[in-house]
């Protein structure tokens, strides 16, 4: 049985960043590669094209010419968050807001008027004249849901000042422009873009019948405002049917509709699972596959949930962060896609900056095209999506002029451009491309045994729900069942109607091994008690080939299986050892003795065993070799298990020490630095406080040694625990158990 050792595989934070903050050096990457290689494992879909089939990307870009209103409005609202002093925003977080506000003046004119009135509202109450309410950050998360995740990594480190007199004008002047950059928002009913939307649905349908794949599209949008004007939009639109909503709440009346027929649906199955947020993400996410043709989902949308079965990704806004603009097409441009995916982008014509992010998207970072899309390469070179929005965004800040937009995306381009090709050639040369024929051929074996092991064992489990259920349920095919009547000895209660193999309709009862009915079967099944028989093997009737069996047919012998258990402390494992003898020869190879049982045939009664014991003794003899041979396979497992846990053991035990020995040099820095102070000192007074510190450092030192002998301490107890417990599997349980023996012969 298989060793457990539960341990970290590294020490503390600060030893790990000292030891392998510069991975430039060979040496260290190394290091770092082999203790990394028991616990991660890297695969690309650029390495598994030869089994995996993945479909293209195809990208479709959908320009618009925003009205002069829309124009304008955006220009005030730009123009108004590159003032050098802003009320409105509080000093801590004015980066992150402004990147908000932008982002929703980009989505829909409803997205930005809800925001300024919002701030308007908040510069009133510090005026005195509204009651404050809450928190920018909190009322602008209501809207645009991946504040909360963008506010995790912007950081911005001026503190707030304080409101003093004379900014009380210049904050009134400041309410009284958003509140007239509100009424401009809230006076359109509808946007270019949005009649843009309806323009490139209607294309990319058409695009979709081309390829032979169903008419759904997944909107994404990054403001809620803008979700719900485009339900209104396409509610009056030639596409007005089976549009579903899905965000961070999912509290509409559509969603709540959907939810509760859903829930009659599949009450009292295994799909219900409990959690209300769940079933409703279920819920919500099987209507669009059954009967949806139009998902409109803000960016909780993106996480989480499989879209295979939708082909056109339309990204009504288009986030500036790469890896967030991969993971919504990943929802749909992913294993199991059958369909080239086709991918809607919208264009502003009177926007140079906003042409320049898409071409910096589509050329650099390849988002749209292609059947790999971004590469991991390529979104490693700029270590964080949230870094190249700052990026971005500073640009739209600091900029006004065209020229000066365009000459900064060219600096950005140059820049990216240099940071993407130095890191893809650093990364093939130290690690992904040296693995790529290993991982070839190993994901080219995994998936054959995978493919053959599912498919064998799903077929073996049918054919013993058959025998044990002849009479209970009624077999539609080789993969589905409807159960009428429960078998009685169950112990939990199973559920009577529809049951079918994974990765099927989804519509039933998942029926898999641990299922409760099909445990229930096997308990029964292994409980019985089996007799000597003989079994007439018909190979005509088996539908394949089965090159070892072949030699065999026309001869007769006998066959015996017994299961070996090994057993210790809290582990087991069950080995079945199948021993054949023909009456005319020497004993079979094990696995061709295990190919007989595959065959169909017929089997008679043997009372007694009759003939069988001139048969035992080699028939156990075979069984011993089979015997000795997995308990030798289970030792040399167990010691190269052992082995990597004791090096994972000594590497962690190097780490704990750097960590410490590093603190002890920092003390004997201080210590020194104390010492020369209290020298210095001209007073007696300022010298004894010197001289207290130097004793309180020291004393600071001797406990951190005595915490390094500790910790030293601490992994020979480790060790010896890790090898009192090897001692302990060691003390295995052996048992043998016949389960049955049988005279065959085949024809």
């Amino acid at each position: 049985m298989r060793l457990k050792w539960p341990k970290s595989s590294f020490g503390d934070l600060k030893s790990f960043r000292e030891q392998f903050a510069n991975l430039t050096q060979a040496q260290v990457f190394a290091t770092l590669k082999a203790r990394l290689k028991p616990i991660c494992h890297r695969t690309l879909r650029r390495q598994v094209t030869a089994y995996v089939p993945f479909t293209k990307r195809l990208p479709l870009v959908e320009e618009f010419t925003p009205e002069e209103g829309e124009d304008r409005l955006y220009h005030l609202v730009s123009d108004y968050l590159q003032r050098d002093n802003l009320q409105a925003l509080p000093a801590s977080q004015r980066s992150l807001m402004t990147l908000v506000l932008r982002k929703l003046l980009a989505s829909s004119t409803f997205a930005i008027a809800g925001a300024l009135t919002t701030i308007a509202n908040r510069l009133r109450a510090k005026l005195g004249i509204k009651e404050p309410r809450e928190p920018l950050e909190e009322a602008l998360d209501q809207d645009y849901e991946a504040l909360d995740e963008t506010a995790e990594e912007w950081t911005d480190d001026t503190p707030p000042e304080p409101l003093s007199e004379t900014d009380r004008a210049a904050l009134e002047r400041e309410i009284a422009d958003l509140d007239a950059f509100a009424r401009l928002a809230a006076s359109f009913d509808h946007n270019a873009k949005g009649r843009a939307l309806l323009k490139a649905l209607g294309v990319a349908f058409a695009k979709a019948k081309t390829l032979g794949a169903p008419e759904k599209a997944i909107i994404f949008t990054e403001s809620r405002r803008t979700q719900s004007y485009l339900l209104r939009l396409l509610a009056d639109s030639p596409h007005p049917e089976g549009i579903v909503l899905f965000n961070g709440s999912n509290t509409d009346e559509r969603s709540r509709h959907i939810y509760t027929q859903w829930s009659e649906r599949h009450q009292g199955t295994d799909r219900v699972t409990g959690s209300r947020t769940a079933d409703m993400r279920s819920a919500l996410v099987d209507y669009f596959r059954d009967q949806g043709r139009i998902m409109i989902a803000t960016e909780a949308g993106a996480e989480g949930i499989n879209l295979q079965f939708c082909s056109l990704v339309v990204n009504y806004d288009l986030p500036w962060n790469p890896q967030r603009i991969e993971q919504r097409i990943g929802r749909c441009h992913r294993y199991g896609q059958r369909h080239d995916v086709v991918v809607v982008n919208f264009l502003n014509r009177k926007n140079a900056a906003d042409q320049r992010v898409y071409e910096l998207l589509a050329e650099k970072f390849q988002l749209f095209e292609g059947v790999f899309g971004a590469s991991d390469e390529v979104l490693g070179a700029i270590e964080s999506g949230v870094d190249f929005e700052k990026r971005i965004a500073a640009i739209y800040q600091r900029c006004r002029r065209p020229e000066e937009i365009q000459n900064a995306f060219d600096q950005l381009q140059l820049e990216l451009s240099f940071e993407i090709d130095t890191s893809m050639a650093r990364t093939r040369a130290q690690l992904l491309e040296n693995f790529d024929d290993e991982v070839r051929e190993k994901l080219r074996v995994r998936e054959e045994t995978a493919k053959a092991s599912l498919t064998r064992y799903e077929h073996l489990l049918m054919q013993l729900t058959r025998h044990e259920l002849t009479d209970a349920a009624e077999f539609l095919g080789d993969a589905t069942f409807r159960l009428r009547r429960a078998p009685p000895d169950a112990d939990a209660a199973i559920p009577l109607g529809l049951y079918e193999l994974p990765r099927r309709s989804g519509e039933a009862h998942l029926y898999r091994l641990n299922h409760p009915l099909a445990e229930a079967l096997l308990a029964k099944a292994k409980g019985r008690d089996l007799p000597p028989a003989e079994i007439r093997f018909d190979y005509g009737r088996h539908p394949g080939k089965i090159s070892l069996i072949e030699p065999l047919i026309g001869r007769s012998g006998w066959l015996s299986l017994s299961l070996f258990r090994v057993e210790s402390l809290d582990q087991g494992e069950d080995h079945l050892i199948f021993a054949a003898v023909p009456d005319d020869g020497e004993s079979l190879d094990p696995e061709a003795a295990a190919r007989l049982m595959t065959l169909p045939g017929s089997s008679s009664p043997l009372p007694g065993g009759e003939g069988l014991r001139p048969r035992e003794e080699a028939l156990g003899a075979q069984t011993t070799r089979q015997r000795v041979l997995i308990e030798r396979q289970v030792s040399e497992r167990n010691a190269r298990f052992f082995d990597a846990e004791a090096q994972k053991l000594d590497g962690w035990a190097d780490d704990l020490k750097v960590g410490l020995e590093r603190e002890i040099k920092e003390m004997d820095r201080q210590i020194r630095e104390a010492r020369r102070a209290a020298t210095a000192g001209v007073t007696l007074e300022e010298k004894l406080v010197g001289q207290r510190q130097v004793k309180a450092l020291e004393a600071e030192r001797s406990r951190k040694r005595r915490s390094l002998f500790d910790a030293q301490d601490e992994v020979d107890r480790q060790r010896e625990r890790l090898i009192a417990e090897t001692e302990a599997k060691l003390a295995q349980t052996l048992s043998l158990q016949p389960i049955f023996s049988i005279r065959w012969s085949i024809q």
